[in-house]
């Protein structure tokens, strides 16, 4: 395949929708002023005679692709591949094998076969391919052009997807949107009407914006600049996206060639068959560069990135299933992507909860919306970025349920409007740390009967500093703390400062109850403290079967299901794991709540080996060991001596 052949194939549509001879050639005219008509006309044939087009309707001819889902280099590759190893999934081939593929068959080879490797290798793949490809570029600025790219993709793909079920649909005399029409003209004009895609939430992508412009330019030396215009354009056309997409390209500082390298990589996420699973694949890799981005940014990544099994532990232990779920400091959305995963994985459906957010950091807010528009999450983040307390953008939201990582220990929050502010409900909270202005924050804008899950510094279990002290009194005696949970240490990318898990209620009767517990005037303290496993030398993670100790303890204590119809646990406290304290008590230790002081030491299981027994052969044990020891001392003196080092 030539180069004029590689440019005309790039401009016909992946979703299987023809393009007319002339509007074909009047584009490629444009990447090729001088061309004629007799070598478009070669072209173009020489594509259909190699089975990559075919023709199409139309009184002025068109042409497609040979296979409606998409037929770019890559799945050329793939497709042949195919034809001597099916693997289980087309997104379980590595991306590397993609790339090596498709180079392969520009030089008319043979690709080479490749067993399927997972999508996790893939992930991995794919981020060790787009971090080589940022050379001295630091992490921070390369996250938002990685996550620009993959963002545009996938809208493009739910674009390309929408719009090839709806000629099916159009086309189908069967079907309630059967166009009654043989005119290609009308077709594509029906096609181009954006209600249709806005009534499945789909966003609108200008022909100018749509993937296979953008790869089809990817080697253009102003790739950049074509990029923040398809951006632009696709902003002028969604006002849900004003402002958030990031235009940054035209001035990236990459080497010469890196963008369009990164372009083509970015095109080989999600070439399989099926578009759902395609753009389910670009989700996952998103929020898997989110990670590894933070990974990379080390302190400054956990300004926007909470690490996964700390969210799904809020997640699992709030079990957010309806209502309005609010963040107010969200991050990049990593809560709302993890409660929407989880309503979705005990039986509910994706719009059964409404999100709310506040991000103060703008490139963080953009970040979030993309994060949660790529999964095809509603969301309202306020119209701007903005400080919490000081610009509250959703002051009148009463929310169901509220998941939170502030910052920990801010010091530089306080701003003279926020005196007497009605959210100091327990006391006004220090100047000199936010911790218990988050905590009271959430309470304010906590339903009646929601619940509120918050990760804070260890310390605010037990300060006294300032008012701290005071503020944790008056909420132990108001009854609104419901769960403290001790978590391990090296949980985050940016901070070793040992962490906890506060959950507040102000009910704590338990509507959900099955057996109408009330715990009223009680608090639940887990110790997790010895939970985790490593998964680096300077990182440890909640394991799911960690998660699911502290979630079915708590589901417990409750007298609730952990799952929706399932059997209700009987809860017992644990020594050394968990307890449940009277306020009484709580007070006698001046209303601190680390669990390590309540839930008691761990049982040591007994041996029966009587006491008496037990000294006297752990005594003959530890003569031995000092024998052996003396005998050691004196060879070693004996091996100095013979070497005149005698001592």
């Amino acid at each position: 395949m030539n180069e004029l052949e590689q440019a005309l194939l790039a401009l016909v549509p992946v979703d299987g929708s023809s393009i007319g001879n002339q509007s074909l050639l009047e584009r490629l005219k444009g990447q090729f002023p001088q061309i004629s008509d007799e070598a478009f006309w070669a072209a173009r044939d020489g594509l259909i005679e190699q089975g990559v087009l075919q023709k199409g309707r139309g009184r002025g001819g068109s042409v497609l692709r040979a296979q409606a889902s998409g037929s770019s280099l890559a799945d050329q590759a793939l497709n042949k591949a195919r034809g001597r190893f099916e693997p289980a999934n087309a997104a379980e081939v590595s991306a590397d094998y993609v790339v090596e593929a498709a180079a392969a068959v520009k030089k008319g080879k043979a690709a080479k076969v490749q067993p399927a490797t997972g999508i996790e290798d893939m992930k991995k793949t794919l981020w060790a391919t787009a971090d080589k490809l940022r050379a001295n570029m630091d992490a921070a600025e390369y996250k938002h052009i990685v996550l620009g790219l993959i963002f545009l993709k996938y809208i493009s793909d739910s674009f390309a997807g929408r719009r090839a079920e709806l000629e099916r649909k159009l086309t189908d005399e069967n079907d309630d949107y059967y166009l009654g029409d043989d005119d290609p003209e009308a077709l594509n004009a029906e096609l181009e009407d954006r209600d249709y895609y806005r009534e499945v939430n789909v966003f609108w992508v200008p022909e100018v914006a749509r993937w296979e412009s953008i790869r089809a330019a990817a080697k253009q030396v102003d790739i950049g600049k074509r990029i923040d215009e398809a951006l632009a354009a696709i902003e002028a056309e969604n006002p849900k996206l004003k402002n958030i997409l990031d235009k940054r390209f035209a001035r990236v500082q990459l080497p010469d060639g890196k963008l369009g390298e990164l372009v083509d990589l970015i095109s080989t996420i999600g070439f399989g068959e099926d578009i759902g699973k395609a753009r389910d694949l670009l989700g996952q890799v998103y929020e898997y560069f989110l990670g590894q981005f933070a990974s990379a940014e080390g302190r400054r990544g956990g300004q926007f990135y909470t690490p996964a099994s700390i969210v799904k532990t809020l997640v699992a232990v709030l079990n957010p299933h309806h209502g309005k779920v609010y963040d107010p400091c969200c991050g990049s959305g990593g809560m709302f992507v993890q409660s929407e995963k989880f309503i979705e994985a005990h039986g509910g459906k994706l719009g059964d909860v409404s999100i709310y957010g506040q991000e103060a950091n703008p490139t963080t807010w953009r970040l979030a919306a993309m994060n949660l528009a790529i999964r095809g999450i509603d969301f309202n983040l306020g119209k701007e970025p903005a400080d919490t307390f000081i610009r509250n953008q959703h002051s009148d939201l009463r929310a169901d349920f509220i998941l939170a990582n502030p910052p920990f220990n801010i010091s530089d929050w306080w701003h003279g409007s926020l005196e007497g502010d009605s959210r100091w409900v327990y006391g006004t909270p220090p100047q000199g740390n936010a911790n218990y202005a988050w905590l009271q924050h959430m309470l304010y804008h906590l339903k009646p009967n929601g619940r509120a899950g918050i990760v804070l510094a260890n310390g605010s279990m037990s300060s006294s500093q300032n008012s701290e002290g005071e503020i944790r009194r008056a909420m132990v005696e108001a009854d609104v703390v419901e769960v403290m949970v001790a978590l391990p240490g090296q949980l985050f990318f940016n901070t070793q400062i040992p962490a906890c898990l506060w959950f507040l209620a102000k009910d704590k009767r338990h509507a959900l109850s099955t057996g109408g517990i009330d715990r009223s005037g009680q608090v639940l303290f887990i110790d997790a403290r010895k939970l985790g496993t490593s998964v680096s030398r300077v990182q440890i993670e909640l394991t799911d079967a960690d998660i699911e100790r502290i979630a079915s303890t708590v589901a417990a204590w409750r007298s609730e299901a952990l799952d929706e119809g399932g059997q209700v646990g009987e809860y017992a406290d644990i020594p050394g794991f968990c307890r449940s304290v009277a306020l009484t008590e709580i007070a006698e230790h001046g209303h601190v709540l680390t669990p390590g002081r309540y839930v008691g030491a761990e049982e040591v299981q007994d041996d029966d080996e009587a006491f008496a027994e037990k000294m006297q052969r752990l005594t003959r044990q530890l003569g031995e060991q000092m024998q052996k020891g003396a005998e050691l001392d004196q060879l070693i003196r004996q091996k100095l001596g013979g070497l005149g080092y005698e001592f």
